[in-house]
Parts: structure tokens; C-alpha cells; sequence
């Protein structure tokens, strides 16, 4: 069994103020500590996280430079200048694209998108893409989840008479590029009482502020444009706490009911038409399928999904993209096998706290994808790099404890382009460079951190057997849209007795075990848990961490634990 610490986010807490806001909001006591846990404290807090109300939206014009992007875009609207929007490859570009070109288009807009290819352009703007943009006689590049480190492209941008307009939401250096405008909640001067949106929010925002100052229904705007905005804002794994809470929630609403052919086609694709949608639903079927198309060949392909007038071309677009998925699940198999055999061959991997690997061949889409399994498996910060020739592209996951974008500052000298957040990043480098890479980030790594990386898990609090009901689950999905800030809660039982155990699943991978908590038999499956079957023999006593759920079989409802953790009893 895994070393994993527990943390009860609930030992934080007085039980008096827990009643206390229990009696005061109505709420029970188990879920007034889910709420107390999440920082939802004040009445306002309250409200806003019950009623996910338009009201706790936030005025975009406190966004930096958000009215001169305004005036700039309406001007280029006006005077049918010929605006391109330059996206990402990634839900989140694609979503930020799609949503800003279709406001454009519908307000008369000269407009077109460019999205750069993973693999032969890279990440962001870059020097080849602006001169074929100036060649085409552009005069505005509007730059949506990217651009806050394009210093030199901007520049040339700048020379050949073109405006550069940034949209972001990535961390922001010391500095900033001279556009402009520059919209980014995370730039240190800015106002703008939320710094979480997603790319998409950011460029959600933009599309409102126009629609503000050009005299346009912008409730009807918001509502149009909400779906794009939360399904990017899921898919990039930021707070779902604050306005993205709402973006998500309203956003959700209009997809179960969506217009959207393209929307529509993943859904029915994906098996989930027709079925209760929620965010669950967008991030493992709906965003797999949309960040397929970037990974493994060009993002175009989802943004005319997205923008499709036509159901039967929508539903052939949504096909080639589940393809194009299980492509990229075969070819992200391949790779982790390939990578887990060159960390297990390597002697000294117990002495490095951070994994570093390249390997010519490898496929730079999904390598992102393969990190984060690796951190998932080792625990430890992970970094894969794509070797063509001399030149490596990379990208990097991060445990917690370790921030992923300061490391990669602490290694600029030996890199040729990094950004990204704590626990995600991209980068560039020589191969040259790449053995000074892995021993500086390692030795960066053991000075900051001196004991090994212990995996934590978060608890909300332990709870009674009589707490285990389907009535329970049933009342934890207003917690929803749940999320990074606001995950599924998480509660133990501690002493539960072993009836059976057995794996599941055609290889074997998981485990669904049976137990006694206190006089009541209850079911609980664990995925990725099938190890864990030999140990559990009848009688045995364990604690168990766990997901309340429900499983739905003819027609019949059980409540069912879904196994975050195990640990034996500690008599």
C-alpha cells in the first residue's frame, strides 16, 4: 500500500463554529464542514456559492488595459481591418478562439483565427507565423490564452505596422510585452478582483466588454457565448471557486440544451447525449476529444467543430476527433510504458527529486498527458522531453509541494523558452544543455526541499455510518460544478471490517471490496486499486477514504464508495 498522508482539513476547525454555521445557514453539519473547508465562510460567500448567481460576475472593465483592447477592436470592426485571432492548441485556446471569432463574425468583424501547429510552431506567437500574418495584410493580432511572453514577436509585430492585443491568464515575469493592450488578471498592477480565470474567461470578458461598449444585449451575449466559456474553463484545471464557479454553472445549463451542433456531436459521440450533464462530463468526455485534434495533428479541427452550421458536418468532425482521440490514448500508452522502463533502468532514481527524460520519437502532444501519470505513479515532479535533433520541447508536471514555474526561472540560462503555471509548464532547450538541465533543476529541487515528496491526500472529516446513504450523495451534487478549489469531498470511516475483496476490470487494475461499517454492509470500488485485493482478507480491519457516490442499476439506487485511500487500522 502507498505512503500517503492524511490530512483532515476539519482538525483546522472549532466544532463550535461549525454548528454554529450550521444552525445559522440551515445546512447540515457534514456538509457546513465541506463548506468551512473550502474557505465559504461569510454570508456573502454563502450565497454566492449556493446561488451561483449572475450577480457575482465581475464588471470586466477592471480588467488592465481591457478599454483600450475595446476601443482598438471596435476601431478594426469599423473600419474593416483585417483582425486575426492567434489561439492554442489546448481546450482552452481552442475555446477562446472559437467564441471570439464567432462574436466577431456575427458583428461584422473582418476576421480570421490561427492556431500554431504543436509540433512545427510551438507554443505562442513566433517570428514565421507574425510575417505570414503581416504578408496577409493583418492589422490587428489578438492573442487569446497566450502572449504574455512573446517579447521579441510582439516587437516585430510592432514594426510591421500591425497592433498586438494579449489576452492571457499565464504568470506573468518581471515584465510584460509592450502591446497594446496587455489582459491578464495575473499581471502585479492589476485590479481585477478574481486572477483564476482561464484563458477563456479572459477572452469571455473581452467579448462582453465590447458587446458593453457597443451598445449590444450583453445577458443575451453572455448567455450565447457561456458554453465555450466553461467548457475551456474545466478543461484547464483552474478554480472552480468565484466567478468561474458561475461561468461553469450557467454554462452547463446551456449545454444540456445547447444550439451548438458541435457541442451537441461530442455529446452524442462521447454516449453522454441525453444524460444529466455536468463537469465530469466535460472533462472526460467532452475535452479529451476537443484536445485530441491539438495533441496529435492541428487544433483547426476542433475550433470548426465548434463553429460547425451543420449538423452532419459536425457529427463527421466529431468523428474524426474520437479517432484522432483513441490515436492519441494508444501513442500516450506507448510512451509511459517507454518512460516508466528508463526510470526503473536508471540507478540513481531514488536519489533524484525531480524525473527528467528524453527521448527522440516521442510524440510532444501527449508527453504533457504522460507526465502527469508519471507524477501520479512517483510522486515526484516530471518533466518529458521530445528530442528532435539537437532541439528538445518539453513539458512538465509538478506535485504539489513544488512549484514548477519558479524551478524552471532558476534554470533559464540553459532553456530557450519556458512558461506556464506551478504545476504545469512547457519549455525549450538545446540538447546540449539537457544533462546541465537535469542536474541543475535536481539540485534546485534538494536544496528547497529536503525530505522526500510525500503524497497528500485531503479529508474533509470522517463520518458515521448512518451519514452513508444515497439521500447523502444525492445532497453532495449541489455542491457541483466541483473542480480544482472545489473537488468532490473526500470522507473516511475509520474501522470498517473486510467481508471480500476482488478485482475487477479485463486486466485487473481495480478492486471492489465489500465491508461492514458499523452493522451496515457497503460496497466500494477502487480504480487503479487491484493490488490492494491480496491484502484484503476477510476480517481485516481498514480505514478507508472515499468519494460518496451512487451506483445506478435497473432502476435501482445503492450508495457506493469510490476508494480514494486505504490504510490499516491502527489498533
Amino acid at each position: 500500500m502507498q505512503k500517503v498522508n492524511w490530512n483532515f482539513k476539519n482538525s483546522l476547525l472549532e466544532p463550535k463554529k461549525i454548528s454554529e454555521f450550521s444552525k445559522k445557514y440551515k445546512i447540515s453539519y457534514v456538509m457546513s464542514t465541506v463548506l468551512l473547508n473550502r474557505g465559504i465562510e461569510t454570508e456573502e460567500q454563502v450565497r454566492g456559492y449556493i446561488s451561483k448567481s449572475l450577480e457575482f460576475i465581475n464588471n470586466p472593465k477592471l480588467l488592465p488595459d481591457i478599454e483600450a483592447a475595446v476601443e482598438r477592436i471596435i476601431t478594426a470592426i469599423e473600419n474593416k481591418e483585417k483582425i486575426v485571432i492567434y489561439g492554442d492548441y489546448d481546450v482552452d485556446g481552442v475555446t477562446s478562439t472559437s467564441l471570439l471569432y464567432s462574436f466577431l463574425k456575427d458583428n461584422g468583424a473582418d476576421v480570421e483565427y490561427f492556431i500554431p501547429d504543436r509540433i512545427k510552431d510551438g507554443y505562442g506567437l513566433n517570428i514565421l507565423a507574425v510575417n505570414r500574418l503581416s504578408k496577409k495584410g493583418t492589422k490587428l493580432i489578438i492573442t487569446v490564452d497566450c502572449g504574455i511572453s512573446s517579447f521579441g514577436e510582439v516587437e516585430l509585430a510592432k514594426a510591421q505596422k500591425m497592433d498586438v492585443i494579449i489576452t492571457d491568464h499565464h504568470t506573468c515575469k518581471e515584465k510584460i510585452p509592450q502591446a497594446l493592450a496587455v489582459v491578464n488578471p495575473k499581471r502585479p498592477d492589476c485590479e481585477y478582483p478574481f486572477n483564476e480565470l482561464a484563458g477563456v474567461g479572459v477572452t469571455f470578458k473581452l467579448v462582453l466588454a465590447v458587446a458593453m461598449k457597443m451598445g449590444l444585449n450583453t445577458r443575451e451575449c453572455f448567455d450565447k457565448y457561456v458554453e465555450l466559456a466553461a467548457i475551456g474553463t474545466i478543461a484547464d484545471v483552474v478554480s472552480l471557486q468565484g466567478e468561474n464557479r458561475v461561468i461553469v454553472h450557467k454554462g452547463i445549463q446551456s449545454i444540456e440544451n445547447s444550439d451548438n451542433y458541435g457541442i451537441k456531436s461530442l455529446l452524442k459521440i462521447s454516449g453522454a447525449y441525453g444524460k444529466e450533464v455536468n463537469s465530469t462530463t466535460i472533462a472526460f468526455m467532452i475535452s479529451p476529444r476537443l484536445n485530441a485534434a491539438g495533441r496529435m495533428g492541428s487544433a483547426d479541427l476542433a475550433v470548426s467543430l465548434l463553429l460547425s452550421k451543420s449538423e452532419e458536418e459536425a457529427y463527421e468532425l466529431a468523428v474524426k476527433l474520437d479517432e484522432i482521440n483513441k490515436q492519441r490514448q494508444k501513442t500516450e500508452l506507448e510512451i509511459f510504458n517507454e518512460a516508466v522502463k528508463m526510470i526503473e533502468n536508471d540507478p540513481d532514481k531514488d536519489n533524484k527529486k525531480v524525473i527528467v527524460l528524453a527521448k527522440e520519437g516521442w510524440h510532444h502532444g501527449v508527453i504533457g498527458i504522460v507526465a502527469s501519470r508519471i507524477v501520479e505513479m512517483y510522486y515526484k515532479p516530471c518533466i518529458l522531453i521530445a528530442q528532435e535533433g539537437n532541439t528538445g520541447k518539453g513539458s512538465g508536471r509538478s506535485v504539489i509541494q513544488m512549484n514548477l514555474f519558479d524551478a524552471l526561472t532558476e534554470c533559464e540560462d540553459l532553456l530557450t523558452q519556458f512558461g506556464g503555471h506551478d504545476q504545469a509548464a512547457g519549455l525549450s532547450l538545446n540538447m546540449d544543455n539537457f544533462n546541465a538541465f537535469v542536474t541543475k533543476i535536481n539540485k534546485y529541487a534538494q536544496e528547497k526541499f529536503k525530505t522526500d515528496f510525500v503524497k497528500t491526500l485531503d479529508i474533509d472529516c470522517s463520518v458515521p455510518s448512518g451519514f452513508i446513504s444515497v439521500q447523502s450523495a444525492k445532497q453532495l451534487k449541489w455542491l457541483e460544478p466541483v473542480g480544482m478549489d472545489n473537488e468532490k469531498p473526500v470522507f473516511a470511516v475509520k474501522g470498517a471490517k473486510v467481508i471480500s475483496a476482488a478485482v475487477m476490470g479485463a486486466d485487473g487494475k481495480h478492486l471492489k471490496i465489500k465491508v461492514d461499517i458499523s452493522g451496515k454492509t457497503v460496497e466500494a470500488v477502487g480504480f487503479g486499486f487491484g493490488d490492494y485485493a491480496k491484502y484484503l482478507l476477510p476480517d481485516r480491519m481498514i480505514d478507508i477514504a472515499f468519494n460518496l457516490d451512487i451506483n445506478y442499476f435497473m432502476d435501482n439506487e445503492k450508495v457506493q464508495l469510490i476508494i480514494k485511500d486505504i490504510k490499516s487500522t491502527k489498533r
